[in-house]
């Protein structure tokens, strides 16, 4: 999951092109050693010069703010993967004083860019200006103190996250302890516990999240824009309208596929547990769904794998057991994959720098992320990688933004970037769709042979239960901070509008009564990260539209989920001239470049699944399908 220009990805606070992508990071560019970056770099230091608004004192001023940020960025990235790899108040104390100034520096140009709004400039310098003024995910405002301000608060809130743990059975676990109990867990008593157990560490987080709102409107409000959330929505090459309205076109058109699994995913619950526990009509209790934030339903396979022809004859991670897989060899077969496209293997330094594993002498980050510390070949992933089929597809993943990254590395520093947020998170899932069929894994050797036919279904149930499961969530997360950024939903409507919210695109409740103090947003890791979201909403409609082109490309007649890309070289070289382009151009002739389409096409999606709609339409005839009492 990466983020775009000046979007903090998973543990950045970056913008422009920030050190990490998030289950997808990025980076910015460097041009200095760390030594150098120490020497170099002082505290409110920024442009050179107040350049006149003219063509020439834009060209200056681009050429000025692409070294500066080239001096900056690298240091700081290596501030925040020494935080995020080493969680220690000192760390914290450092990646919040370098944040602030980087921050301080992200304001300068942005104002100085908005100078520049009427002066005649060439293409590629008016899409440089409009990168920098728009690409700020949260902007201080121009004022003393209120970059240090907000650097210190999104500091503790990625930091009281990452460190978040709660009592269970008499004694402390992690989330990543809570979630592996979760996934296997079938005592409704047992999920209320975890669900609610993890949501206790996040309400100490929320007058922090309320401040640093507070902050961020102010400085949007100084670049011009309504609120944060209007900042965010128009980074994507078309009016802040157009594209809310255009994220609303692409989920009318997936909604009814999703209230179609909703309905037979709730009857399969309710056959398991009774109409106590899940009714057989309304809305889902969100912990029963095996995920700590109900976003894919993958876990929970064995309850709702079909009567007949349910069973797969192959279990990805006891394959991936019994065949000796530890965390490194999943990651030099992820690595393989794009290998066998005819791209470049990672560098001897991607092995030797990256977080692989959980360390056991200290505290870090999780969530898995990609790194490009240096914007040249420093890439890097940090995972605390489990030998399972989740941790497969997610190497996959992550992976392809480290390619990305590697890709775009010539293009000017502030076009070091995905096409949009989206693309960077659509790249290594594309991958990952391959990397989960079954002709992968024959491929590969993990598989003797390629199961039949009779083995789609519940294959392609499988892959909805995490890919279309997650389409509304995708989409409410940042439906709730626009909201809250709006000041339609104020602090104390906080969990409410979020417990509404997943009524509304998900169709699910909480387990029990929230209390007052609850804030829930803050127990999933992109609210206190700030990391926007709809990149993932984007992205699981991208991927589709990726896997049909490349398989058309590769002539590929046969059912599309199982379709595997690899060893494709003739695929390979046209996907990575689109990954060259980087953010040079509009995603829209990024998207053309690879696979065709003008713009967004969820119909791809509909091809993919196809089978498994009219099963599942078949499953839930006589039902009482949606969530609604109306």
């Amino acid at each position: 999951m990466k983020r775009q220009l000046m979007t903090a990805a998973a543990v950045c606070v970056l913008a422009i092109t920030a050190g990490c992508a998030s289950t997808s990071a990025h980076n910015p560019e460097a041009a200095s050693t760390q030594g150098q970056g120490q020497g170099q770099i002082q505290a409110g230091s920024g442009l050179k010069a107040d350049y006149p608004a003219t063509t020439a004192g834009a060209n200056a001023f681009i050429a000025d703010a692409e070294a500066r940020w080239a001096e900056i960025t690298e240091y700081a990235a290596r501030v925040q993967w020494s935080r995020a790899t080493n969680i220690t108040f000192d760390t914290m104390w450092l990646e919040s004083k370098v944040n602030a100034e980087v921050t301080e520096l992200q304001v300068q140009l942005a104002n100085q860019a908005a100078k520049f709004n009427t002066v005649t400039v060439a293409p590629d310098v008016r899409r440089k200006l409009d990168l920098l003024r728009l690409g700020l995910v949260l902007p201080a405002p121009n004022r003393p103190g209120a970059a240090d301000e907000l650097a210190q608060i999104t500091t503790r809130l990625d930091s009281a996250y990452s460190t978040g743990k709660f009592d269970y059975k008499g004694r402390q676990i992690t989330l990543d302890e809570a979630s592996l109990i979760l996934a296997d867990s079938r005592d409704p008593q047992e999920t209320k516990a975890l669900y609610e157990g993890w949501r206790t560490i996040s309400p100490a987080m929320k007058v922090d999240y309320a401040r640093m709102v507070e902050i961020a409107n102010e400085g949007s409000r100084e670049l011009g824009f309504a609120d944060t959330g209007a900042l965010w929505r128009s980074g994507y090459d078309m009016p802040a309208d157009d594209f809310a309205a255009e994220t609303d076109r692409l989920w009318a058109q997936v909604k009814p596929f999703y209230e179609n699994l909703h309905c037979y995913v709730r009857a399969r619950l309710n056959a398991r547990y009774g109409d106590a526990v899940q009714p057989d009509h309304g809305p889902i209790r969100a912990d029963l769904l095996g995920n700590m934030w109900s976003q894919q339903w993958g876990n929970i396979y064995d309850i709702v794998a079909p009567a007949t022809g349910g069973a797969s004859s192959y279990d990805l991670t006891d394959l991936l057991v019994k065949a000796g897989y530890d965390p490194t060899r999943m990651v030099r077969t992820g690595e393989g994959f794009y290998t066998s496209l005819g791209l470049a293997p990672l560098p001897q330094t991607f092995w030797e720098r990256s977080q692989i594993v959980r360390p056991r002498d200290r505290e870090v980050v999780c969530h898995a992320s990609a790194w490009d510390l240096d914007n040249a070949d420093d890439i890097r992933i940090k995972m605390c990688t489990n030998v399972n089929a989740d941790d497969f597809y997610t190497v996959h993943h992550e992976l392809g933004h480290n390619y990305y990254q590697r890709a775009y590395k010539d293009q000017p520093m502030l076009f070091r970037n995905g096409a949009n947020d989206g693309f960077h998170e659509a790249i290594g899932d594309f991958i990952g769709l391959s990397a989960l069929t079954p002709t992968y894994l024959h491929q590969i050797g993990l598989l003797d042979q390629v199961p039949g036919e009779d083995e789609d279904i519940p294959f392609l149930l499988k892959m909805a239960l995490d890919k279309i499961a997650f389409l509304p969530f995708g989409l409410m997360v940042d439906r709730w901070r626009w909201d809250v950024f709006s000041g339609e939903t104020t602090p104390v409507q906080y969990n409410a509008a979020w417990t509404a919210d997943m009524l509304k695109y998900q169709g699910l409740v909480p387990p029990g009564a929230r209390p007052a103090d609850a804030f829930d947003p803050g127990a999933k890791y992109h609210v206190p990260g700030n990391t926007p979201y709809t990149r993932y909403f984007l992205a699981h409609i991208y991927q589709f539209q990726f896997q049909r082109a490349a398989c058309r490309q590769a002539g590929w007649t046969g059912p599309l989920h199982r379709c595997s890309t690899y060893g494709n070289t003739a695929v390979g070289a046209r996907f990575n001239a689109m990954l060259e382009m980087g953010q040079s151009r509009p995603w829209q002739e990024a998207m053309k470049a690879f696979t065709g389409d003008e713009g967004n096409d969820a119909s791809a999606i509909a091809d993919y699944f196809a089978p498994l709609n009219t099963w599942l339409t078949q499953q839930n005839q006589g039902r009482r399908c949606g969530w609604s009492e109306a």
